[in-house]
């Protein structure tokens, strides 16, 4: 079986990637400096994953880390000490060299039509450029907005401590989305599709949702009352930090919210509408999938809403 590399193992989108390569039958490589980077994760077969170092920032370390690698899973971090079209772009040519059949990206944003978007959407526009220069076969998925994203540091004890539902959407402002396992059942899928190398895709969940909605689910799975509160993206900015913790140097943190204020305010009044995904379209592309997406409300129940389940902030 084919072996796959995922960069970023150890947080919540790259275990997600992990856990559905192994479902899959995949020989799975796992790059962290860590030791034990799956540290109280329960997944079937974790223990016969490789594991290997890399630094990110360092070109020099990548054939030790990935050579053997049939296919290669990217997500950029988001406290990525060099934009994405560097990162990728170096991906990319590492791979070309050592014959990786795919590098498939995940950006974890949505990706615009055209070129001049603000934010991480200007970054994916030039690092999907910088993938397709490489020389890297490659496919690259636009994952909107992630459920994941309420069981973090920065939202979860808001939800279960609370009883409000913390976010900086505006109630009206649309969005579908998506599991984290779900964004990894798409990149699994494109694999073996010739007519998904060289293309970039915008994916999300099966049901474009508001706020008020998303606390209902809430409501329901938890058995107690969650309200919707949205906050402001400043106070959701410093939300981020304080959540980062000593993982965030002291110099970034300023910036840091800043950006994540400024991201937020763009998304709510935007006419392109990032959060939202044409998922007919999706569908055409990708039938196999039609049924296989999880809802919230089928997502929300099997989650661990403990302690327990802590994982990085930004992971």
């Amino acid at each position: 079986m084919a072996l796959i590399t995922v960069i970023g193992a150890s947080g919540r989108q790259g275990l997600a990637q992990v856990r559905q390569s192994l479902k899959k039958g995949y020989k799975v490589r796992a790059i962290s400096r860590q030791a034990d980077p799956f540290a109280g994760s329960m997944i079937n077969g974790i223990e016969n994953v490789e594991i290997r170092p890399m630094d990110l920032y360092d070109p020099a370390s990548y054939r030790d880390a990935l050579e053997g690698s049939d296919y290669i899973f990217y997500t950029h971090p988001l406290q990525a000490r060099a934009d994405r079209a560097v990162l990728v772009g170096d991906i990319g040519k590492a791979a070309a060299e050592l014959g990786v059949r795919r590098v498939v990206w995940n950006t974890s944003s949505w990706i615009p039509d055209k070129p001049g978007d603000a934010h991480t959407y200007a970054g994916n526009t030039a690092g999907i450029n910088a993938l397709w220069r490489s020389g890297a076969p490659g496919t690259v998925f636009g994952s909107v907005l992630f459920m994941d994203n309420l069981l973090t540091n920065w939202a979860r004890p808001f939800i279960v401590n609370e009883g409000r539902y913390v976010y900086p959407h505006k109630p009206e402002l649309e969005a579908n989305w998506i599991s984290l396992d779900d964004v990894a059942k798409f990149m699994l899928a494109s694999l073996e599709r010739p007519d998904m190398e060289g293309a970039w895709l915008n994916i999300g969940g099966p049901e474009r949702m508001r706020g008020p909605q998303v606390s209902e689910i809430l409501s329901d799975t938890l058995g107690k009352p969650i309200k919707y509160d949205p906050c402001t993206p400043e106070e959701f900015g410093r939300y981020l930090v304080e959540a980062g913790g000593d993982s965030m140097p002291a110099e970034m943190r300023d910036e840091f919210a800043k950006g994540i204020q400024a991201f937020y305010e763009y998304n709510n009044d935007s006419p392109t509408k990032p959060f939202e995904v044409d998922m007919d379209h999706v569908y055409d592309r990708f039938p196999e999938l039609v049924d296989e997406l999880e809802p919230m409300s089928e997502w929300a129940p099997k989650q661990d809403w403990g302690e327990s389940n802590f994982r990085p902030a930004f992971g």
